[in-house]
């Protein structure tokens, strides 16, 4: 999404008054009051921008040849929705961050919300909702996968998937357009260099309202995510305890392999984006009440941290896929172990259980 930096600049013009002396601040039209000093440049959030463009293009690759190699069985539907996870959080890195890195080279503005806060507004809105329901999308699939296999089997295809990805980008796109209807408004956020939902200073009860909804939504999402998981892992250690009592295969390969992949999605949405969420409910409540004064630098500062955190995100979802594959754990676990032969282990059952699966497929496919 966008990796924020303090970058302070402004210029003070002095007064000197007839009957006494006193220094009057001036502001440049379209400069921030606070920007007084310049003490740091765009490199970091370049670099942040690059790092996770490159990251999202290697695990788009990968997910693109899995799901040619797949596109029959009954991973495909996950690979979808990974494929588009990923897709997502690498449009959603170039477009807000290019947008950054331009208001970092202006120095920072703070004047009100124009064309340019407004969409990099609604971009922060709706990709950051984009993530969070597509996550909690692959949670729910993958529950059903490992609960309800013959009902995912007869429900589940690649064109009804493909209906529900549409539905999360209108819902997350509708969401993020509110504002243009009167509920919330956008506006340039501290350190002047990036546009979010107001929530620190003169906030309507739109604002909260509109606030309400972005973190209702969004810790909504994180919530099911974790349930729908929670059962998903429960469901296979539960197989996998009774293997030996119904002499048969406890879980089939893929099943661990995408469930063990969605945790950590899950995992690090949580630790990434409840922060952003719980501030911005906290800011919004409290500047609403109007008892803001006091702590207005303290919230600042909050709300710099969580969106930082916030879009590390997109840079963290590709290496979970890429790291979290059967491949790469079948290599760090050689390297742990010294063992070269896999015969005996969990990854030489996953290898069995697959070919397995795949046959079973093909001759349910004819």
């Amino acid at each position: 999404m966008l990796a924020i930096q303090h970058n302070i600049s402004a210029q003070i013009v002095d007064e000197v008054l007839s009957n006494q002396t006193q220094q009057v601040s001036v502001v440049l039209p379209g400069r921030c009051r606070e920007n007084r000093t310049s003490t740091t440049n765009p490199t970091a959030a370049g670099l942040s921008m690059t790092l996770g463009i490159v990251s999202n293009i290697i695990a788009l690759i990968i997910l693109a040849k899995a799901y040619a190699r797949l596109r029959k069985r009954s991973k495909a539907t996950f690979l979808l929705f990974a494929s588009s996870l990923v897709a997502t959080d690498l449009v959603g890195h170039v477009i807000p961050g290019a947008l950054v890195l331009r208001l970092y080279t202006a120095g920072g503005l703070c004047n009100h919300p124009d064309a340019t806060c407004h969409f990099l507004g609604g971009s922060m809105v709706f990709f950051g909702l984009c993530p969070l329901f597509l996550g909690c999308g692959m949670a729910a699939e993958r529950c059903m996968g490992v609960t309800r296999p013959l009902l995912h089997a007869r429900v589940v295809c690649t064109a009804r998937t493909k209906v529900v990805l549409v539905m999360i980008w209108l819902l997350a796109l509708t969401v993020a357009l509110l504002p243009f209807f009167r509920l919330g408004t956008y506006t340039y956020q501290y350190p002047w260099t990036w546009c979010f939902i107001n929530v620190l200073q003169k906030t309507s009860i739109t604002d909260v309202a509109f606030v309400l909804l972005f973190s209702g939504l969004g810790l909504a999402s994180l919530a099911v995510a974790l349930i729908c998981n929670t059962i998903s892992v429960m469901t296979l250690v539960i197989a996998r305890l009774r293997r030996k009592k119904c002499q048969r295969r406890s879980a089939k390969s893929h099943d661990i392999e995408m469930v063990t992949q969605l945790v950590g999605i899950m995992v690090t949405s949580c630790i990434c984006w409840s922060p952003l969420l719980i501030f911005g409910l906290m800011s919004v409540i409290r500047s609403h009440r109007g008892s803001m004064d006091d702590d207005l630098e303290t919230y600042r500062t909050l709300m710099v941290m969580g969106v930082r955190l916030a879009s590390w995100n997109q840079i963290l979802d590709p290496w979970v896929y890429i790291l979290l594959r059967r491949a790469v754990l079948r290599k760090i676990y050689r390297l742990t172990t010294g063992r070269s032969d896999l015969k005996g282990s969990t990854f030489r059952r996953w290898e069995i259980s697959s070919f397995q699966n795949s046959v079973k497929n093909a001759i349910n496919m004819n």
